[in-house]
C-alpha cells in the first residue's frame, strides 16, 4: 500500500505486524498532526514501547508534545541526520485505529483529492483525538519520612512540589519549568518507585468518568437501619449494580447514607467511565410493514447482492424509501454485521434515526457534527467494539470505523450536502461509499426520488433498463477513478461491481402524487394583487385551519428582505468585509432590527438613515422566511406557525423540537428554506406553497436548473403523504420554464435527458470532469498575480483532453475580507489527460495566499 505525502515521497504501510529491526535501535516514520506540517518526521522508539502502523502517538515536537500517526518501520534513519538529534515517541495514545482497508480508504482519498494524508486523517478522526497529550508525574502513596535522604537536589524538590499539591500530581513540562534537572530527578523518582509517569490524553478526549454503586452483600445484614435496608432492597431490584446518581433519585437519599454501607462493606462505589452518545426519544416497538411489489423486488434484490454491488434506488417521493432500508438492513444485523446510513442533514437525522430505533432499538446510533466532541469520540469507540449496530449520520459518517461492515446507504443521494467544500480534502461522501464499499467488499444502495446526473447516466449508459419495476443488472466501470493522481493513485477492482436499477414508481397505498399548481405571478400583479401570496394560495391557507389540516410554506431564503436601498440616493447597504449586500433581520415586532451578512455572519443595526445621503427612505426587498412568517401573522393572525431555517435551529436539539412540535398539531403551519426538501415525512400535511421558485432558477451555476428540479419535487413530494389528497402550489415569474413544466407534470426522465443534452454539449459533468482551483488572500494584488502564474504554468500542459477556463474572480470577489479568484480545468472523461504536478502547483503560490484543489466541485460561486 502506498501512500502520499507533499514531498513526493512514497509512504508504505506496513500493517502486517510491525518491523523488527536487526540492531538496538528501531527508527519509525510518523505523520506529525500540526498545523502547516505536511512531511514525514522520523523518531527512535524505546525498547520497551510496541508500536504498530497506524496507531496514533504522542511525540515530541518542538516544545510541544502533539498526536502522530505511526506510518513505517525504516531499517535506519535519514542519512543527513544524526541518530543522536532524533528524537523518541513519547507513548502510545491509541492502537488499531487503522485497519488495512481502513488505511487504504484514507490514502485513496488523500491520493484522488491531492491532499496531505494527515489532511484526510484529520476528517476522518473525532475532534481532539489527535490532540496534544502531555506526560503527567504523579506520586504514589503516602512517602515515609526519610526516604528522601539519598535522593539528589532536584528530586527532593519535585518530592516537595507534589507533597504540597492536593492531587499529588504535575504536569512534566511544569516541573521542568519549576526545578533545575528535572529529568535527572524524575527518572532517579522513577527508579525508586516513588512517583509514576503516565500520559494524560488530550482533554477533548478524556474518558467520561461517573460513580456506580455495585451490591456485594450477602443478604444477611445485621447492623443497618430501615432506611438503610430500603436502599439496599432497591440496588436488589436494579440488578445490583446502578449509576450513584440513579441511585439516589429513586431512593431519595444523600450520599452520605451510601458512604455509610460502603465503609460497612456492603456495596461498592467506584468510578466507571460513562460513553456520551445522543440519547433519543424512547420510541415505541415497531414491525415491519406490509411492502408493495416494488418494494418487495428491492428488498429481495438488495437482500441477494453479492460482494461489492450497487443499487439505484429511484422511488418517487413517499414511495417507501426507508421501508426498503429497514428491511434490507435487518438480516445485515441478524448476520452479526453492521449498517451505515448517510443522510445529507442533521436536520434529518432525530426522524430518521426515531424509525430506526423503534425498529433495531439500542442497536442504533448516531454521528455527525453537532454532536458534542465527547459524544463523537465515544460513539467512535462504541464502533470500534465490533457489535452489530446501526449508524446514522451525515457526510463525515462515512468514515465510521466499523469493524464488520455489512451495507452501506446514502439517502437522498443527489443532494449536494455529500459534498464537503472546506476545509480540506474536498470529498464526496459517494465517492468515498464506492471506494469504502469496495474496500470491505459490502454493497452499496443509492437512494432518492431524484437521482442526481452523475448517478442516472452511469445506469443510463452502461445498462438497461426495463419495464415498470426498472430492475436490470450490467456491468458498470467505476467512473469516480478516472484522474490520474501524482503519486499513489486508487485503483479501480479487479472484478467491476454489479449495478442494478430499482425503481419504486408508486406512493405506499396506490396513493397519488400531488397535483402541482402553477400561478403566474406576472398575471396576479396585473390583477391587482401585490401580496407576497397569490390569489390561490391565500384561498388555501384560508381552507387550511377550517379543515383541520397542516401545510408547509417554502422560500429559498432565511431572513426578512434580500437588501436594503435608500430610496433617495440608490445605495444598497453592503457587508463591509464582503463584496454583498446586507440581508435584513426583523422577527417580530420590538424585536432589534438587525442587517445581516449571509456569508461571513457580520451584523449591525438596521439604521433609521441611509448612512451615504442621510435620507430616512430605506426600503426592503426581496423576501425570507422571516418577511413570510410576519405576513402571516398579519394576514391570518388565527394561523400558528413554526420557523424552519438556519437560524431557530441553531441550538442543539432543535431539529427534533420544532419537527415534534409540528408532528404533535402545535402549529398550522411550518415555514421553512431547503432544510424542509430532504425527505421530511409529516403525513398530515396536505398543502405545499412554494413562495418563490423563481430565486432558485437564475442562478450562475450549470447545475443551476438541475438543484431547482430536485428541490422543488422534493418539497412538493412532502404533501398528501397521509389519508387526505395533497395540493402544492407553485408561484413564479417565469412559468414556461422547462423546470417549472417538469416540476409540474412530475416528468424526471424527460427533464434529465433534455438537461443531460447541454451537458454533453458543453463537456460538463457527468459528460466531462472539473477541477477547480480556488484562491483566496487578503491582498488582492497577491491573489491575482498568483492566479496568473498558475495558470501560467497549467497552459504548459494543455492537450485536447482538456482546457483552462480563468483565471477569473469568483461570482463574489471578497468574502470575510479575502479577495477570491478561481481558474477551471474541465476534462474529457473519455480521454486520459496528463495532469500536471500538483505539489509545482502549490509552489507558486506564497505565504499569503491560500490555495484550495476542489475536484469534481459542485458550487462553482
Amino acid at each position: 500500500m502506498v501512500g502520499v505525502d507533499l514531498t513526493g515521497r512514497s509512504v508504505v504501510a506496513e500493517l502486517q505486524g510491525y518491523y523488527q529491526s536487526q540492531t538496538n535501535q528501531r527508527w519509525l516514520e510518523v505523520l506529525v498532526d500540526c498545523p502547516g506540517t505536511q512531511e514525514v518526521y522520523t523518531y527512535k522508539l524505546p525498547a520497551q514501547l510496541t508500536v504498530q502502523p497506524g496507531d496514533i502517538l504522542s511525540v515530541p515536537f518542538g516544545a510541544n508534545q502533539v498526536g502522530a500517526i505511526a506510518l513505517r518501520f525504516v531499517e535506519h534513519p535519514p542519512v543527513d541526520l544524526s541518530p543522536d538529534k532524533i528524537r523518541a515517541v513519547e507513548d502510545v495514545v491509541s492502537r488499531g485505529f487503522f485497519p488495512p482497508a481502513y488505511w487504504e480508504l484514507l490514502n485513496r482519498v488523500a491520493a484522488y483529492y491531492y491532499t496531505p494524508l494527515i489532511a484526510a486523517i484529520r476528517v476522518a478522526l473525532p475532534p481532539g483525538l489527535l490532540g496534544r497529550s502531555q506526560r503527567r508525574i504523579k506520586l504514589i502513596g503516602e512517602i515515609k519520612p526519610g526516604v528522601d535522604a539519598f535522593c539528589t537536589p532536584a528530586a527532593k524538590e519535585i518530592l516537595a512540589l507534589l507533597q504540597a499539591q492536593p492531587n499529588k500530581d504535575y504536569s512534566f513540562i511544569y516541573l521542568q519549568r519549576q526545578v533545575r534537572n528535572a529529568y535527572r530527578g524524575v527518572r532517579e523518582l522513577l527508579r525508586l518507585s516513588l512517583v509514576e509517569s503516565y500520559l494524560e490524553p488530550p482533554r477533548l478526549t478524556r474518558p467520561k468518568l461517573q460513580k456506580a454503586v455495585t451490591l456485594v452483600s450477602t443478604g444477611l445484614e445485621r447492623d443497618i437501619t430501615s432506611r438503610q435496608q430500603e436502599i439496599l432492597d432497591v440496588l436488589r431490584r436494579q440488578g445490583g449494580d446502578i449509576w450513584l446518581s440513579e441511585l439516589l433519585r429513586l431512593c431519595n437519599a444523600s450520599p452520605s447514607t451510601l458512604k455509610t454501607l460502603e465503609q460497612k462493606g456492603y456495596v461498592v462505589i467506584e468510578e466507571r467511565e460513562m460513553l456520551r452518545q445522543e440519547q433519543g426519544v424512547l420510541q415505541a416497538a415497531d414491525e415491519p410493514k406490509t411492502l408493495t411489489a416494488a418494494q418487495s423486488r428491492a428488498v429481495e434484490t438488495i437482500t441477494q447482492l453479492a460482494g461489492c454491488d450497487r443499487v439505484l434506488l429511484h422511488g418517487v417521493t413517499g414511495s417507501g424509501k426507508t421501508e426498503v432500508y429497514l428491511q434490507a438492513i435487518a438480516p445485515i444485523l441478524r448476520q452479526g454485521k453492521s449498517a451505515l446510513v448517510l443522510v445529507p442533514e442533521i436536520g434529518l437525522t432525530p426522524q430518521l434515526t426515531d424509525r430506526f430505533r423503534a425498529r433495531f432499538g439500542s442497536k442504533v446510533c448516531v454521528y455527525h457534527s453537532a454532536l458534542s466532541d465527547g459524544e463523537r469520540y465515544d460513539t467512535w469507540r462504541q464502533m470500534l467494539l465490533g457489535e452489530p449496530q446501526v449508524v446514522i449520520g451525515t457526510r463525515s459518517a462515512i468514515f465510521a470505523p466499523l469493524p464488520r461492515l455489512g451495507l452501506i446507504i446514502l439517502d437522498e443521494e443527489h443532494d449536494s450536502s455529500f459534498k464537503q467544500d472546506s476545509p480540506i480534502p474536498t470529498y464526496h461522501a459517494r465517492t468515498v461509499a464506492q471506494w469504502r464499499a469496495e474496500l470491505e467488499n459490502c454493497p452499496l444502495v443509492l437512494g432518492s426520488a431524484t437521482p442526481s446526473l452523475e448517478s442516472w447516466v452511469s445506469v443510463k449508459e452502461f445498462g438497461i433498463r426495463n419495464s415498470e419495476f426498472g430492475i436490470k443488472d450490467f456491468q458498470q466501470p467505476t467512473y469516480d477513478l478516472k484522474f490520474p493522481c501524482t503519486g499513489a493513485q486508487p485503483c479501480a477492482p479487479t472484478d467491476l461491481p454489479t449495478t442494478h436499477y430499482l425503481s419504486l414508481p408508486e406512493r405506499i397505498q396506490s396513493r397519488p402524487l400531488p397535483p402541482v399548481e402553477v400561478v403566474d405571478m406576472r398575471q396576479e400583479i396585473q390583477e391587482g394583487n401585490r401580496s407576497i401570496f397569490s390569489r390561490a394560495l391565500l384561498e388555501a391557507l384560508q381552507q387550511l385551519q377550517a379543515r383541520g389540516q397542516q401545510g408547509i410554506l417554502f422560500i429559498h431564503r432565511r431572513g426578512h428582505s434580500t437588501f436594503v436601498s435608500c430610496r433617495s440616493c440608490g445605495n444598497v447597504l453592503e457587508c463591509p468585509a464582503c463584496d454583498v449586500s446586507l440581508s435584513y433581520h426583523h422577527t417580530e415586532e420590538g424585536a432589534p432590527q438587525l442587517l445581516r451578512c449571509h456569508y461571513c455572519n457580520y451584523s449591525q443595526s438596521h439604521p433609521r438613515n441611509c448612512p451615504e445621503c442621510g435620507s430616512p427612505y430605506l426600503k426592503f426587498f426581496g423576501s425570507g422566511t422571516q418577511r413570510v412568517a410576519q405576513e402571516i401573522t398579519k394576514l391570518f393572525p388565527q394561523l400558528q406557525f413554526i420557523r424552519f431555517d438556519s437560524d431557530t435551529t441553531r441550538t442543539k436539539g432543535a431539529h427534533r423540537t420544532l419537527l415534534t412540535q409540528f408532528a404533535n398539531r402545535e402549529a398550522d403551519l411550518l415555514i421553512g428554506t431547503q432544510m424542509l426538501t430532504k425527505g421530511l415525512d409529516l403525513p398530515q400535511v396536505t398543502l405545499i406553497g412554494v413562495v418563490a421558485a423563481d430565486g432558485l432558477l437564475h442562478l450562475p451555476d450549470y447545475r443551476a436548473a438541475e438543484r431547482a428540479f430536485q428541490t422543488l419535487t422534493q418539497v412538493a413530494g412532502r404533501a398528501g403523504r397521509g389519508d387526505d389528497p395533497g395540493r402544492v402550489i407553485l408561484q413564479t415569474y417565469t412559468p414556461d420554464h422547462p423546470v417549472i413544466q417538469a416540476v409540474q407534470q412530475h416528468e424526471y426522465e424527460g427533464f434529465v435527458e433534455a438537461e443531460l443534452q447541454q451537458r454533453v454539449a458543453l463537456n460538463y459533468p457527468p459528460h466531462g470532469r472539473l477541477i477547480l482551483l480556488r484562491l483566496s488572500s487578503v491582498e488582492a494584488s497577491a491573489v491575482e498575480s498568483t492566479a496568473q502564474a498558475i495558470a501560467s504554468y497549467l497552459n504548459n500542459y494543455i492537450t485536447p483532453s482538456w482546457e483552462i477556463l480563468g483565471p477569473a474572480p469568483a461570482n463574489i470577489l471578497r468574502v470575510a475580507n479575502r479577495y477570491r479568484w478561481q481558474i477551471l480545468l474541465k476534462i474529457a472523461t473519455d480521454l486520459q489527460p496528463v495532469l500536471p504536478d500538483w505539489q509545482q502547483v502549490r509552489s507558486l503560490c506564497p505565504h499569503n495566499v491560500s490555495l484550495t484543489i476542489d475536484v469534481d466541485p459542485l458550487n462553482l460561486m
